[in-house]
């Protein structure tokens, strides 16, 4: 897994474990109810169980933006696409190019489709998927076939 290079402004960073950094976008209570439906923030156990998961089950990232680690993104081996960017940096687009370079990585894997669980609540994130092409296939689930 290499870096991956999106503009002028962000790079996917292959993940590293670097606590300090990501533990507070998973303490924020808002980032939590959007990305997990949970009302508690997360505690060091449970970040690194997370990414445990994430970094053996497929392909998980830092987002850097301008030189700032701001979130991360992975694609897993059973196609599912999850994303987290910290509050401060939403609504930039940052997501949907970084989701657009999951759907680019999924292509060069020969992914014929990928997904992502958005709970019903997430209207932003549901924004942002529909607006790169996914398709609302069940209640809590959207898809994007390459």
């Amino acid at each position: 897994m290499t870096e991956r290079i999106i503009g002028n402004q962000i790079r996917l960073i292959p993940y590293y474990r670097n606590d300090a950094v990501s533990l507070p976008w998973y303490r924020d209570r808002d980032v939590c109810k959007q990305v997990d439906n949970r009302d508690a923030p997360y505690d060091m156990e449970l970040l690194r169980r997370m990414y445990n998961y994430l970094s053996t089950h497929g392909d998980c990232y830092y987002i850097e933006y301008d030189g700032t680690l701001v979130g991360d993104v992975s694609l897993q081996d059973n196609a599912e696409i999850a994303i987290v960017v910290s509050k401060a940096f939403q609504n930039q687009h940052i997501g949907r190019r970084c989701v657009l370079e999951m759907i680019k990585l999924a292509g060069e894997k020969g992914m014929e489709r990928v997904k992502a669980n958005i709970y019903p609540f997430n209207t932003q994130s549901q924004r942002m998927f529909l607006s790169v092409g996914f398709k609302k296939i069940d209640t809590e689930w959207y898809e994007y076939r390459l």
